[in-house]
């Protein structure tokens, strides 16, 4: 099969479209002929030799897919060829084949088109854990969600808005209109806006009970800050630095704050068997009602992965990221 390999660690110039063995399904597995891929931050972190797949992992680049069944395992019972599917991959979605566990695929929502479908599985998983799995986010609360125009900020804004949340966001100007169309209540400029402040001022000094964050070094004092009593941050990636220069501990005892690192690709398969399940039953009516549904910004062929690499790295996208590859 053709897959997208890194000639060596760097810059988008080092992605190629090359050879690769195609995989063959497991008795329990299924092989899935891919229509789409997504890009994911940590594909760049990959790509760049600073975020290495899972022991056992493929060492091709992509974390999720859509696309069709091609064959079946032994011990399969819940597909058949030509089902379509989307799902999580701890690797290997940037390539024209990939084998997946039964359990852990999906079927795509009805009325999702099937390249459309790859950009659901990764950010609604990453949202819903953080939302609902670790953070508990309850109707009437407040929650803060940073990079509120990312793929997962997209996802969370939805998410937290079917659980009832006030929702705060923080994104560049130009990203507010669409944070707002997806049930953002309150958006706020970060290169020009301090968000503690402005939380601070609309909640009367109370702050918010949830916090989604990516960036994390630049943002602890202020997130700790910002934070109600009893408020819980979930911290799900260091786009900003993992580093903490300076912080005012004292919140985290005197709110008693709870702080809960995570992520995804690394989880048993077990974990994530139960967290497919439990999206799948939050989530896939209201896809097919059209209440939830995935932001894409655009859509590449895959022999222009390097552009969209690019593209990515800019910062320039709202939503989701694809690459076409059937």
């Amino acid at each position: 099969m053709k897959a997208v390999l890194v000639d060596k660690f760097g810059g988008s110039e080092n992605l190629r479209i090359g050879e690769w063995p195609t995989p063959e399904p497991g008795e329990n597995e299924i092989l899935v002929s891919i229509a789409a891929t997504a890009l994911n931050r940590a594909d760049i972190l990959q790509r760049e030799g600073r975020y290495p797949p899972p022991k056992g992992a493929s060492p091709i680049l992509g974390l999720e897919y859509s696309g069709r069944v091609a064959k079946v395992g032994a011990k399969v019972s819940r597909w058949e060829v030509g089902d379509e599917v989307c799902g999580l991959l701890a690797g290997g979605g940037y390539a024209e084949y990939v084998t997946v566990h039964e359990n852990l695929a999906m079927s795509v929502p009805q009325g999702i088109d099937l390249v459309q479908a790859a950009a659901i599985p990764e950010v609604f998983l990453t949202a819903f854990q953080a939302l609902d799995w670790l953070a508990g986010l309850n109707a009437g609360e407040k929650v803060l969600i940073h990079a509120g125009a990312s793929g997962v900020g997209t996802a969370a804004i939805q998410i937290a808005r079917e659980k009832g949340a006030e929702i705060f966001v923080t994104a560049s100007a130009g990203k507010h209109d669409i944070c707002k169309e997806l049930g953002a209540t309150h958006t706020i400029d970060y290169k020009t806006e301090s968000f503690a402040k402005v939380i601070a001022d609309i909640t009367n000094g109370e702050g918010v009970n949830v916090i989604i964050d990516f960036i994390s070094g630049p943002y602890f004092d202020a997130n700790l800050a910002s934070l109600a009593l009893e408020g819980r941050m979930i911290m799900l990636a260091f786009l900003g630095s993992p580093k903490v220069e300076s912080a005012n501990l004292g919140p985290i005892l005197r709110k008693r704050l709870t702080i809960i690192g995570s992520t995804l690709r690394a989880r048993t398969q077990k974990y994530k068997v139960k967290l497919t399940r439990d999206l799948n039953e939050f989530a896939w009516a209201k896809f097919a009602d059209g209440t939830l549904k995935p932001v894409i910004d655009s859509i590449y062929n895959w022999e222009e992965v390097a552009k969209a690499h690019d593209y990515m790295e800019a910062n320039k996208n709202s939503g989701k990221v694809l690459l076409r590859v059937h």
